[in-house]
């Protein structure tokens, strides 16, 4: 019967120890479990492999033969432990983070800074991805975290994977300076219906965040007259400065620039909701649960800064 590589490998560590106990020692084994497996691998071969005597142990001319090859088992088995460890502790280090653009620039910066300060060593790469690429990225090991919004129902993982709810992110309206509802510094909130006649600066059609304006402007009784499509907040408010029209911005998304002004919405229910995506386990990138303490931390200093949303239905 063939030697596995267990046997070819004890006896390639007799030969380089001289003893059974120092192969034994070698393998973290007893010294009587290293001889009954001598024994089984001499029955299995059907000859002698091992001399004992007074001062050791030292391999017949077949045990020689088999040790050769148990050489080769040993360095492969060695080197692949170095290399594992290795791994292992770069992956201690390692963080590889994704994030939409508003999370880029607004909750990442605070949670980044408190991980350089507790943890300088750590191995970071950071990319800016579309919201819709955070859950695939996560899941095919490209990333370790991704930040992401949703309009509507959260995204649907795969097992594996898992979803960190961290804030919820409210709409709100852009106006210019000159509106007359923006007029009145003591205006707290705007209902949706009384936008009914205004031009629009709008997310693009087919957007998620777009079919619940729509949504929502159909509630309040009205078709949204569409002026300026585009796909970034950033762009909206710029136009929204220029006077072409109002805007619907996600509060963490306000650029605050000058000839815009914002107001709260009531009844809208208009917001979209930010998770931490990461793997369901996550034990072998420690830094991870370090970072989703760090940017629970900041979701609540955020939200905690904000005025409180006025009530009203979900869209």
């Amino acid at each position: 019967m063939p030697l596995g590589p267990d046997a070819l490998r004890l006896l390639a560590l007799i030969d380089r120890h001289g003893s059974l106990a120092a192969a034994a020692q070698a393998l973290g084994l007893t010294p009587a479990a290293v001889t009954q497996q001598v024994a089984k691998a001499e029955r299995d071969c059907r000859a002698p492999l091992v001399r004992r005597g007074p001062r050791g142990a030292t391999l017949t001319e077949a045990g020689m033969v088999l040790a050769r090859h148990g050489r080769v088992v040993d360095e492969a088995t060695t080197g692949a432990a170095a290399e594992l460890d290795g791994l292992l502790g770069l992956l201690s280090l390692r963080l590889r983070i994704g994030a939409f653009q508003a999370a880029a620039l607004r909750v990442l910066p605070p949670a980044l800074t408190a991980l350089r300060h507790r943890h300088p060593a750590t191995d970071l790469s950071i990319m800016d991805i579309t919201s819709e690429r955070g859950v695939p990225a996560v899941a095919a090991g490209e990333m370790d975290v991704a930040v992401v919004a949703s309009w509507d129902q959260p995204p649907v993982p795969p097992d594996h994977v898992r979803l960190h709810p961290l804030l919820t992110d409210p709409m709100v309206v852009v106006l210019p300076d000159d509106h007359e509802l923006a007029r009145d510094a003591a205006q707290s909130a705007i209902d949706l219906g009384r936008l009914r006649d205004e031009a629009w600066v709008t997310i693009r059609a087919g957007h998620a965040a777009r079919s619940q304006f729509d949504r929502a402007a159909a509630r309040a009784g009205f078709v949204p007259r569409v002026r300026f499509e585009t796909e970034s907040y950033d762009v909206a408010q710029a136009f929204v400065a220029t006077g072409v029209g109002v805007a619907l911005v996600s509060r963490l998304a306000l650029t605050h620039l000058p000839g815009t002004v914002h107001r709260e919405l009531t009844g809208s229910g208009l917001s979209r909701t930010l998770y931490a995506v990461t793997l369901s386990d996550h034990s072998i990138t420690p830094m991870v649960a370090t970072f989703l303490r760090l940017l629970h931390d900041v979701a609540d200093d955020i939200t905690g800064s904000w005025p409180a949303t006025p009530d009203g239905p979900t869209v």
